[in-house]
């Protein structure tokens, strides 16, 4: 198996959304905002070379959305998911698999490209998947979450017959080496990815856990659905990674690509920081 790290810019979002419950005067050490509240975040997604195919997981806001859309979440950087996919040496065309995680957006966004007048997926030769209860999930939003499952986003993919679900349970395996965790606190059967990489275990956490900061237990988005949940998450997942030894990869982390983990007086927090290029 091979990674390679897929940066495709940095946006903005609120910082009080993005901390829930914890106070400002403790995020904004971390984190700082603007003068409008908002942090920088990453969209960093990863492509996993694999079983003679190429994975792309989970590909950014993408650029077909217009200039309204844009203005409130402030694009910024130097990545873009088309290049950063040629920078690690391949083709979109490449690609063999979409593997979404959840179906919001800045996950999403990228999946599809307008192409003229008609919206298609950005990968012509790839599988795109995701599971039948996110899905329903998605094309039924509830009024919570309406704004973060766009239809453009989403029913190209069906429409263009490359959707495919993944039918496993709960640590089930999509591919040797390449498990799947099922969490359901941020929103309905999001999937995360657990790698088998040169001897490491690496969780890819999506919006579990958003970035390093998010490590304390009570650190939870106001985004997440089920709050309670994603807490009950967090402490099995945690307690997990620390048993085996996992690194945890952050896809909104603005600074922080990956981190290993110890215990701590005040409970698991990171013991490192590092990139895959470092494996």
């Amino acid at each position: 198996m091979n990674l390679y790290t897929i940066n495709t810019g940095l946006f903005k979002l609120d910082g009080g959304a993005m901390h829930g419950v914890v106070p400002k005067s403790l995020w904004n050490k971390l984190n700082p905002a603007d003068e409008s509240n908002l942090c920088s975040w990453a969209m960093r997604c990863l492509l996993v070379e694999t079983e003679g195919r190429l994975i792309l997981i989970d590909t950014g806001i993408g650029d077909k959305q217009d200039a309204k859309f844009f203005s409130h979440y402030h694009l910024h950087g130097e990545g873009s998911l088309t290049g950063s996919i040629q920078s690690a040496g391949f083709s979109p065309d490449e690609i063999t698999d979409v593997f979404l995680t959840h179906l919001h957006f800045d996950h999403v966004g990228g999946a599809v490209m307008k192409a003229g007048e008609q919206l298609l997926p950005t990968f012509k030769n790839a599988r795109y998947w995701s599971n039948a209860q996110h899905w329903d999930w998605a094309v039924q939003p509830n009024e919570r979450e309406k704004a973060s499952f766009l239809k453009e986003n989403i029913l190209p993919i069906r429409e263009s017959g490359q959707l495919h679900f993944f039918e496993g349970k709960d640590g089930d395996e999509f591919l040797p080496g390449f498990n799947i965790r099922m969490v359901n606190g941020h929103t309905e059967s999001m999937m995360l990815p657990l790698l088998n990489y040169k001897g490491n275990k690496i969780l890819y956490c999506a919006d579990l856990l958003p970035s390093m900061h998010h490590l304390p237990l009570p650190w939870i988005m106001a985004y997440d659905t089920r709050p309670l949940e994603t807490l009950k998450e967090k402490k099995s997942l945690l307690n997990q990674a620390i048993e085996e030894n996992w690194l945890l990869y952050f896809e909104h982390d603005a600074v922080n690509e990956l981190c290993s983990l110890q215990q701590s007086e005040r409970g698991i927090r990171s013991s490192g920081t590092l990139t895959l290029q470092d494996l």
